[in-house]
């Protein structure tokens, strides 16, 4: 019959042929399938961003009360978070204001932070803070709480009147943010030392 019979040894082999190609091209599909899934398990991963949404510099913050100024807050940077966070790297200088507009009491440390959850400010290292009184308010962090209007530490603070000697230590701290009240948690010590001089 010519060209229209095949026998049944080509058959065979056409059929191991395509029985193959058949194999081959289903591993394909499936190994591309499984590409697409792994892409898309990859994809569907979020990474969410937690650097700074904005940086400013040279900020003032200012907090009044019936219209007059009772704080002012300054520092040179200050960086925001996705968290509403704030965070001032450089030095922070706060002024705290009388009835008559005076300055009473001034704050600086060498970097601060507001938290927006809890509306606190910290300020951190090298906090030193100076009252009308000629006192002198030295530790390694302050907390204020512009709610309530008081500013507390539960680490070691030291006080010195500059006009006659006197120094107090302790641990832990509670005051009004004029400092013109105040409490030591744990005194450790008071004695005299010569007027004006500084702490270690």
């Amino acid at each position: 019959m010519g060209d229209k019979l095949l026998s049944p040894i080509c058959f065979l082999q056409q059929s191991v042929k395509t029985g193959v190609f058949f194999k081959a091209a289903c591993a394909l599909f499936l190994l591309c399938l499984f590409s697409a899934c792994e892409e898309d398990k990859n994809s569907k991963k979020f990474i969410p961003y937690n650097g700074p949404l904005e940086e400013a510099e040279n900020i003032e913050v200012l907090y009044s009360e019936l219209g007059f100024l009772k704080v002012r807050v300054r520092t040179a940077k200050q960086i925001k978070l996705p968290s509403e966070d704030k965070i001032f790297p450089k030095k922070v200088f706060v002024d705290f204001y009388g009835p008559a507009g005076d300055v009473l009491t001034t704050l600086e440390s060498d970097s601060g932070r507001f938290e927006n959850r809890t509306g606190l400010y910290k300020v951190k290292g090298n906090v030193k803070v100076v009252t009308q009184k000629k006192e002198r308010l030295f530790s390694d962090e302050l907390t204020w709480n512009p709610q309530t209007q008081k500013v507390y530490t539960d680490k070691k603070v030291t006080i010195e009147n500059q006009l006659s000697g006197e120094r107090m230590n302790g641990l832990g701290l509670d005051a009004n943010q004029d400092f013109s009240q105040y409490s030591i948690r744990k005194p450790t010590g008071f004695f005299n030392a010569p007027a004006g001089m500084s702490p270690n």
